[in-house]
């Protein structure tokens, strides 16, 4: 089994804001996961980005990979601290 750390959907229609979710790889994008690490929303001025670094250490150690996005919003928010 592959674990992903990765964004899922959520809010309505050009409203959007994503959960920063880990899943198994093979989970659709809004289904089965298995721990929420973080949301962000970019609608918001400025920018909400809400990670639990530790969280995302722990499983990164384990073995998960972020997604592309994913990556980013870590790097902007170890820059920030």
């Amino acid at each position: 089994m592959s674990v992903k750390i990765r964004m899922s959907r959520h809010g309505s229609k050009k409203h959007p804001y994503y959960r920063v979710m880990v899943a198994d790889e093979r989970a659709p994008r809004d289904g089965r996961f298995i721990e929420q690490v973080g949301r962000y929303n970019p609608c918001t001025e400025p920018t909400l980005i809400d990670l639990d670094l530790e969280k995302i250490d722990a499983w990164i150690a384990k073995g998960a990979q972020p997604s592309d996005r994913v990556s980013k919003l870590i790097e902007e928010v170890r820059k920030a601290q």
